[in-house]
């Protein structure tokens, strides 16, 4: 029998498990976020990285500095959930501690952001009332199922892989009332910038970016 390359990891005291770039990559590709994102919980930068690389103006924050890449004076080491700024005219977009989705999405919305996008468990939708109360627009469920170690397994030189765990991006738009709609987002698959007529991007299959998109993190952070 072929032995099974996953792991079951010990829980990260802080949360920070770090995502494949492809998942933020792909939701930019069929998300239109405002001119500037925010990752209230950057950790080491992934999301951001990705953002700045669409076009986006982009900051973020965390409890703890663990910046892969130069932020200047648009990095912030701070509470997120203690925070009581302003978020006007800015999306969220973040991978934030499995527990604490929810906390972080409300966070968001009572902060006046304008479009949010949380990374979930799927396990955890089930019993999810909480987004009956929020303005859930899409959710995205990422394919294949990417693995998300914490960041100091990856530090160590470990290779991500062999995830154990699904996962989905949640679309929040401020005044947003409507019934939710979801989606697959393939790590293998980038989105034309085209339109069909009722205004969804033109979906394509790019081997050349599913190679890309299966790059560890570690190398490309």
């Amino acid at each position: 029998m072929r032995r099974r390359a996953s792991h079951i990891f010990e829980k990260e005291k802080r949360g920070h498990y770090v995502e494949p770039m492809w998942c933020s990559r792909r939701l930019f590709e069929v998300e239109r976020f405002g001119e500037h994102v925010h990752d209230p919980a950057c950790g080491w930068g992934t999301i951001l990285i990705e953002a700045a690389g669409a076009g986006y103006e982009v900051s973020g924050s965390d409890i703890i500095d663990r910046r892969r890449h130069k932020l200047g004076n648009n990095f912030f080491k701070r509470d997120f959930l203690t925070w009581h700024g302003s978020l006007r005219n800015k999306s969220v977009v973040c991978n934030p501690p499995f527990d604490h989705v929810q906390e972080f999405c409300e966070h968001s919305l009572d902060l006046g952001a304008q479009k949010i996008a949380m990374i979930c468990l799927v396990r955890r939708l089930n019993a999810a009332h909480w987004l009956q109360e929020c303005p859930l627009r899409r959710i995205w469920l990422l394919t294949p199922r990417p693995s998300m170690p914490p960041g100091s397994w990856i530090a160590k030189g470990n290779k991500p892989g062999g995830g154990t765990q699904d996962f989905v991006w949640l679309v929040f738009e401020r005044g947003y009332a409507g019934d939710a709609t979801i989606d697959w987002l393939h790590r293998d698959v980038y989105w034309a910038k085209e339109e069909e007529s009722d205004g969804r991007p033109v979906r394509r299959r790019s081997e050349g970016t599913a190679r890309r998109g299966s790059e560890p993190v570690a190398e490309e952070a």
